[in-house]
């Protein structure tokens, strides 16, 4: 799949200046839509946590002329993603109020294409971190096999 990254890029830096207030409103959207993932995060520095979705954010608009080297990266948080007891059914919903959370925060500077071109982003990302998923979880199923 080829991702627009000139459209993905420009709608980014439209509301980066606002990062911080990005990922506060998809928790908030996130634990309303889904409240069935809010018990993953019992336990988690919320703060932290937005901290660590915004660099996540970052690093991907920087990586997007290129995003080979960060595949590996997505693998390892999805594998980690389990261990918090991330679904693969999670992850629809995780991309559908990221792109909302955004398109809120830009009012009505978002465009239709931002979404599609998120939408499409997102199935990258999603697939390489369910792809370490998969890993982790056959990985883990091997090791109790062996036992």
């Amino acid at each position: 799949m080829r991702l627009d990254t000139a459209v993905l890029a420009e709608s980014f830096d439209l509301v980066a200046p606002r990062g911080n207030q990005v990922v506060e409103r998809f928790y908030e959207r996130l634990f309303a839509a889904a409240p069935a993932v809010e018990p993953l995060f019992a336990g988690t520095d919320l703060k932290r946590q937005q901290a660590h979705l915004l660099a996540t954010l970052v690093l991907l608009r920087k990586s997007l002329d290129d995003l080979g080297p960060l595949l590996p990266k997505l693998r390892e948080l999805g594998a980690r993603h389990v261990a918090y007891g991330a679904v693969a059914a999670h992850y629809p919903v995780v991309g559908t109020v990221l792109i909302a959370s955004m398109a809120e925060l830009a009012g009505p500077a978002w465009r239709p294409q931002y979404t599609h071109a998120w939408s499409e982003a997102f199935e990258v990302v999603a697939g390489a971190m369910l792809e370490g998923a998969a890993a982790a979880t056959a990985g883990a199923g091997h090791k109790r096999a062996r036992a």
